[in-house]
């Protein structure tokens, strides 16, 4: 099977269901943007090694939330999101914060590496919800992923920090 189908050439593309859209569109642009968040994700995974972060169970539930904002709708085949992935973002917020110092101002993203790179992943995470907000007629499986995916972004800030040790390079104005 070819990579290419050439049926993309003229800006469009289908969402899950078949419905041919523009590559502009909320969904393409959302999907794009969770893509490469995934993408930053196993950068990170290797980065970090060794370490136990949840980082592939988190890539998996972004491809679940992906494959649903790519939805027109038409397609029912897709399972349905997993509601205690949200709460598990937050159950790790929570151990990582208890380890750390209190934050006494804003970060400056900075070493190590895998924190730099955390705060890169949180940055395409805010781009992937305010592509997620802008999309019409959201469904409840829509608003599932875009709850998973503002909690996403609360854990990449938390875990950068996590991975600095509580040594953050604060800006102080």
């Amino acid at each position: 099977m070819k990579i290419y189908t050439k049926t993309g050439d003229a800006g469009t593309t289908s969402l899950v269901g078949g419905t041919r859209v523009s590559k502009a569109h909320p969904r393409v642009m959302t999907y794009g943007d969770l893509d490469e968040l995934i993408s930053w994700l196993g950068l990170l995974r290797c980065e970090t090694g060794g370490q136990d972060l949840p980082l592939r169970r988190i890539q998996i539930q972004l491809m679940n939330a992906s494959a649903h904002l790519a939805n027109d709708g038409r397609s029912q085949k897709l399972k349905p999101l997993d509601e205690a992935e949200t709460a598990f973002l937050e159950t790790e917020i929570d151990r990582m914060t208890d380890a750390l110092p209190p934050q006494t101002a804003f970060v400056l993203p900075g070493e190590p590496k895998a924190a730099s790179m955390a705060h890169i992943a949180r940055t395409i995470c805010r781009r992937a919800e305010r592509s997620a907000v802008q999309i019409e007629a959201k469904s409840e499986q829509d608003l599932a992923a875009i709850r998973y995916v503002n909690r996403l972004s609360d854990y990449l800030f938390t875990l950068a920090r996590y991975l600095c040790g509580g040594h953050d390079d604060y800006w102080l104005p």
